[in-house]
């Protein structure tokens, strides 16, 4: 996945986007973890592709599966697929997720929003990403993108977006209640980070404008 991820994020160049990579000495080499990242649109393949991690699958949708070309190759590549409609099998496929943290020592990448926000902000966080975590007894490292609401495929200056890792956050072993704090703590610092992140983006922007009339 992240030699697939390497390609993927190339694309931002062609469309005129600067991506900027952000990650604390405390997450590099860390070894195994459960990445939580916001969700927005489509432009999420291309633009979180320039933060993936080595040794890292993520977890998505049984029905990505069958989408053209993108669908075979997100399977072939060792992610973990899930039926959101089948509960029995979703609780199924947090122990298959475990196992593969555990076994294979793989980060794990979902979006807990469980859905694209589409410039909405930052949707309630579920928990499951933060049981797998504490199941398998490895941190969560909260990832925030600044806003890509603003992306257009039809101009060459999409100016630029900040995707910055955050420090990670350590679950006790037992109780929902860990669970539930972790899942809020990580939804506050991504929601907080994201309106500064964004505003920082958006003034660079304004600042590149500027210096061009200038």
């Amino acid at each position: 996945m992240y030699t697939v991820c390497r390609y993927l994020g190339k694309v931002t160049k062609l469309i005129g986007l600067d991506v900027e990579v952000r990650i604390p000495e405390s997450v590099k080499n860390m070894g195994p973890a459960v990445y939580v990242c916001n969700h927005q649109n489509t432009w999420d393949m291309f633009t979180l592709a320039n933060v993936m991690p080595q040794n890292t699958v993520t977890v998505g949708k049984k029905s990505l599966k069958w989408a053209p070309f993108f669908g075979q190759m997100y399977w072939l590549t060792g992610n973990v697929l899930i039926d959101r409609k089948n509960k029995s099998k979703a609780k199924g496929t947090i122990e298959q997720t475990v196992n593969k943290i555990k076994k294979d020592k793989l980060s794990i990448w979902l979006f807990p929003e469980g859905t694209r926000s589409y410039g909405k902000g930052i949707l309630p966080y579920k928990t499951g990403a933060f049981r797998t975590a504490q199941q398998a007894g490895v941190p969560v490292v909260p990832i925030c993108a600044s806003s890509s609401n603003d992306i257009k495929l039809n101009r060459w200056n999409n100016g630029k977006m900040i995707i910055e890792v955050q420090e990670p956050i350590y679950i006790e072993n037992e109780g929902k209640e860990n669970v539930k704090l972790a899942t809020q703590r990580a939804h506050q610092i991504t929601s907080e980070r994201f309106e500064v992140l964004t505003e920082e983006a958006r003034k660079s922007l304004s600042n590149e404008h500027e210096e061009k009339i200038l």
